[in-house]
C-alpha cells in the first residue's frame, strides 16, 4: 500500500481535504472526535469526509428491520449533525438515515459552516448479506447520478457499494465531476477496495476521497483504510490503525486536465 504523504499540500492552490477511519466501539468516539478535531484543525482542512452512517452503531448486522432502532439512529444522527461545526472546517460530509414519503434511505450528505445540511444523493446498490442486510432496512435510491457544487468545484457521491459500479463513476466524470466521495462501512479486504476506489478516479478524471469504520463486532467487522486517490488513480493518502487521519491537497485544475486525456477523453463518444 501507497506511503502517506504529509498533511500539508506542497501544490499551490491546493485544497485540503480530510479523510479518515472511525473506530465502531462509541465507548471511545468522543474521544476519537476531539483527535479529529485537534487533526482539521492543524492541517487548516476546507472538507472533512465521514464514514457511511457516522454517528450511530451499525444496525444492519441483524436480518430483522427495527423502528426503533432506525428512529434512534436518525436521531443521533441528528444530534452530531449539530456539532460538526465543532471540526471548524467549510463543510463535512457522509452519509445518513432519513425517511421520505413513507420510505427510508441512505441519503449522502454535506454540511456547510453556517449550519446548512443538504441531501444529494441515495444509495441505490444495497447489500444483503451476513452482517450487511442493507437491503431490510431501506430502499434503493434513483438511477441518475446526482451532482453538486462546492467552492467551485462539482462532486458527486458513490455510497459504500456503489464504488462496484464504474459506470457511476463514468457517468460522474461526463457530468463534469472533480471530487466523488465515497463514505463507506466496509469489511477487511482492504485492498480490492482501495482498487475500486483508484478505477471511479480513472474512469471519471476524478478525485475520489474515501473514510471508512474500523473495528466492530460479530458478522459485521470494518477494515478501516480512508484514502484520497488522484484523478490518474494515483493514491495520494491512505489512512491506518495508528495514522486514522489524513490530510491531502487537492488540485481542480489537475482534474480538469485528467478529462481531456484517455480514457476520459472518449467522454463524447459515449
Amino acid at each position: 500500500m501507497a506511503k502517506t504523504r504529509p498533511d500539508r499540500a506542497q501544490n499551490a492552490g491546493a485544497k485540503r481535504v480530510t479523510v479518515c477511519e472511525m473506530p465502531d466501539d462509541r465507548s471511545g468516539f468522543e474521544e476519537w472526535w476531539d483527535r479529529l478535531r485537534a487533526h482539521v484543525k492543524r492541517a487548516e482542512s476546507r472538507l472533512v469526509l465521514l464514514p457511511e452512517m457516522p454517528f450511530a452503531p451499525w444496525i444492519f448486522a441483524g436480518r430483522r428491520f427495527s423502528q426503533a432502532a432506525w428512529d434512534r439512529s436518525m436521531e443521533e444522527h441528528g444530534r452530531w449533525t449539530e456539532r460538526l461545526h465543532e471540526l471548524g472546517a467549510a463543510a463535512a460530509a457522509g452519509s445518513r438515515p432519513v425517511e421520505a414519503r413513507g420510505e427510508r434511505f441512505n441519503e449522502g450528505f454535506v454540511w456547510e459552516a453556517g449550519g446548512r445540511v443538504t441531501g444529494h444523493h441515495r444509495k441505490r446498490y444495497l447489500p444483503d448479506q451476513p452482517g450487511f442486510y442493507e437491503a431490510a432496512w431501506y430502499s434503493r435510491g434513483g438511477r441518475k447520478v446526482s451532482t453538486f457544487e462546492w467552492e467551485g468545484w462539482r462532486a458527486g457521491f458513490l455510497i459504500c457499494s456503489e464504488l462496484w459500479s464504474p459506470w457511476n463513476a463514468r457517468a460522474y466524470g461526463k457530468e463534469g465531476v472533480e471530487l466523488i466521495l465515497v463514505p463507506r462501512a466496509t469489511g477487511l479486504g482492504v485492498d480490492k477496495w482501495l482498487a475500486g476506489g483508484r478505477t471511479a478516479a480513472v474512469v471519471s478524471g476524478a478525485y475520489c476521497l474515501s473514510s471508512n469504520r474500523s473495528g466492530g463486532h460479530g458478522e459485521a467487522k470494518f477494515g478501516g483504510v480512508g484514502w484520497v486517490v488522484g484523478p490518474d488513480g494515483e493514491v495520494l493518502g491512505v489512512t491506518s490503525k495508528d495514522v486514522p487521519f489524513i490530510t491531502v491537497g487537492v488540485v481542480r485544475e489537475k482534474a480538469l486536465q485528467a478529462k481531456g486525456t484517455y480514457p476520459r477523453d472518449s467522454f463524447g463518444s459515449d
